[in-house]
């Protein structure tokens, strides 16, 4: 198995630098297939410059192939040729965005299907905002106002993305519709990796990890180790 790397937000600024340094390392490092997924920008046509952001900010950090993969409809997410690039990458970025565009184009496809069997065989996949987001079984899209099933890869929980600029609010709402699933609020400039198992989370980058569980609330800084599983 892989390992996953979930941030909060503000990628590609250079604020990211830590956690993003850990995923190249735990892909291998900075000589392996990297590519970037524009698909949550591709909602508002942004899916271009986002993607080439991304590309600069990690060939910043002296990552040497570094490509962008414009999976950005269900179209391009189905493209066999696509799903093949997919299968010879090491780390995969999810960047932000529209949570529910991602969640659709990729939900059931080739490219999806791809990036999971990479994963399996110890690939990296990173997602920032609403990267993150639908990595979860459940996610909260602000645009459409409502509760949606994410990818499900990590199960019984949700990500609060920019946590403490704001979408903190979302967590008694959340916990309204979603009881008995824990909550996980990033902030910017922060990310979290599991240990390849899922069973264990540590935080990196300049911020806060905050896990909402039951009427437990437990904040976590870098380099302290969390589990999202139920005690």
């Amino acid at each position: 198995m892989g390992f996953l790397l979930l941030e909060g937000g503000a990628e590609f600024g250079g604020h990211m630098s830590e956690p993003d340094r850990i995923g190249l390392d735990l892909a291998g490092g900075l000589h392996v297939a990297v590519r970037i997924l524009p698909t949550a920008a591709a909602a508002d046509n942004n899916h271009v410059r986002a993607g080439n952001n991304g590309k600069r900010w990690f060939s910043s950090l002296g990552a040497t192939d570094v490509e962008v993969t414009y999976v950005i409809d269900t179209v391009s997410a189905n493209d066999q040729s696509i799903a093949n690039e997919l299968s010879s990458a090491k780390l995969f970025y999810l960047l932000g965005g529209f949570p529910a565009h991602i969640a659709r184009t990729l939900a059931d496809s080739k490219a999806w299907h791809a990036m999971l069997e990479t994963y399996r065989n110890g690939a990296v996949i990173a997602g920032s905002s609403a990267g993150a987001m639908v990595l979860c079984e459940h996610y909260y899209d602000p645009y459409e106002g409502k509760l949606l099933g994410g990818l499900n890869l990590i199960p019984n929980t949700c990500v609060i993305p920019h946590h403490g600029a704001g979408t903190h609010r979302w967590a008694n709402e959340l916990f309204r519709q979603l009881p008995g699933v824990t909550l996980v609020g990033i902030a910017e400039q922060t990310g979290i990796v599991d240990d390849g198992n899922m069973s264990a989370w540590t935080v990196s980058g300049r911020g806060e990890v905050t896990v909402y569980r039951g009427e437990s609330v437990q904040r976590h800084g870098r380099g302290e180790t969390f589990s999202l599983s139920k005690p």
